[in-house]
């Protein structure tokens, strides 16, 4: 067996969960396209019991949260996690957005990678949306820095030279240890997937200032033979969020709801029957006591 980890890292919104997703082969991580969608260390798992002649291999993606200027205790935690992920990993992905263009918080990133001897790939995304000239200049801006071992034009959302990229990733994987069973893509339970099964749809319905001041705990889950109860609590920073989260009439809850509990069904492969609170726990992202406690700081 060939195994080892890769840490994707980036800024917000570059698509490392849209990527990880297509280099699985299915959904394990949320996307949207709102930034800093990813808010915990999300782990996808890629098993090929005939990788070569005799060995198989297997793969321990960690999707971090996007390295960005934090604003608050929980921006600064899931930054703590993402860079933390790059001194435990046996390659670094780094994944950069075509269409954006080079700025500091790019730079700063580079600063951080130069202080790590791990091996480095970079994944120039969106480049179905670039023109030649503008992929060429990005190209050469990164491969001047001699950071990286390979640099790739991908597009994740279509899944251009994604398996190419993955071909390379797995001549890093050493003689190792099969970490997890081969018959699953993730090892964060059902919960903590429904949890964000519902988030994502919440960034979805919401306006642009509610999103990250929103978090989804489940109360209780309850699996029957045909049916499975779920009970989920919303939380919400301000009691205008909470408005604005329900809607006029419930509409956008029960929006959320449906569209959740359709998702959620696909996942546990039965009926669910979804009850969805929301509560008002103002300012929760600058305590440091919760955000603690929801898991968003690493230990």
């Amino acid at each position: 067996m060939k195994s080892g980890f890769i840490g994707i890292i980036g800024r917000p919104n570059v698509g490392k969960s849209t990527l990880m997703n297509a280099m699985l082969g299915e959904k394990i991580a949320i996307t949207s396209s709102k930034p800093q969608t990813t808010l915990n260390r999300i782990t996808g798992i890629y098993t090929d019991q005939n990788y070569e002649e005799g060995k198989g291999l297997q793969m321990v993606f960690l999707d971090t949260p996007g390295i960005h200027k934090p604003h608050n205790k929980l921006g600064s935690a899931i930054n703590e996690t993402a860079v933390n992920t790059l001194s435990g990993v046996d390659v670094i992905l780094l994944l950069a957005d075509g269409t954006k263009e080079f700025g500091k918080g790019d730079s700063s990133i580079l600063e951080l990678l130069k202080e790590v001897d791990t091996p480095k790939l970079l994944a120039i995304n969106k480049m179905d949306l670039m023109g030649p000239e503008e992929y060429l200049a990005l190209y050469n801006r990164y491969n001047e820095t001699g950071l990286f071992d390979d640099i790739y034009g991908v597009s994740a959302l279509n899944g251009d030279n994604v398996e190419m990229l993955r071909d390379r990733l797995a001549g890093y994987m050493q003689e190792g240890p099969m970490y997890y069973p081969d018959d699953i893509a993730t090892d964060h339970p059902e919960r903590f997937i429904v949890s964000e099964i519902i988030r994502e749809k919440l960034m979805n319905y919401l306006d642009d200032e509610v999103p990250h001041g929103v978090f989804v705990e489940i109360e209780s889950f309850e699996e029957g033979d045909k049916l499975t109860d779920i009970s989920a609590v919303i939380y919400c920073e301000k009691k205008s969020h909470k408005s604005i989260i329900i809607g006029k009439g419930g509409s956008k809850l029960k929006g959320v709801g449906k569209a959740a509990r359709k998702e959620i069904e696909e996942l546990l492969g039965c009926k669910v029957y979804l009850s969805l609170w929301v509560k008002v726990k103002e300012n929760w992202r600058d305590s440091e006591r919760i955000i603690r406690s929801w898991g968003y700081k690493d230990e």
